[in-house]
């Protein structure tokens, strides 16, 4: 355990941050789900529909610094190839 004060504080502040952090990456995780299910169902529009609204949802993930670049771009371009395959 923490002995110093600026180390309890900062203890508070790492936890607040990962409770954050766990619900966008749920909402990445169910926005890609989404998208997934309408491509395995065969409806394209809406498949599009969610595949904007997941891209939007990684994207915002990156600028928060939750997920990285890469990482994103990589989930968004394999949407895109099962949307496309469809």
């Amino acid at each position: 355990m923490a002995n110093l004060q600026s180390s309890k504080k900062r203890i508070r502040s790492n936890i607040k941050r990962e409770q954050r952090n766990v619900g966008v990456r749920t909402g990445i995780k169910t926005a890609i789900k989404k998208v997934e299910e309408a491509v395995a169902g065969g409806d394209r529009e809406t498949a599009q529909a969610n595949f904007s609204k997941a891209v939007s949802t990684l994207d915002s993930a990156v600028a928060r610094g939750i997920m990285k670049k890469n990482t994103a771009s990589r989930k968004k371009s394999r949407l895109a190839k099962k949307i496309n395959a469809a």
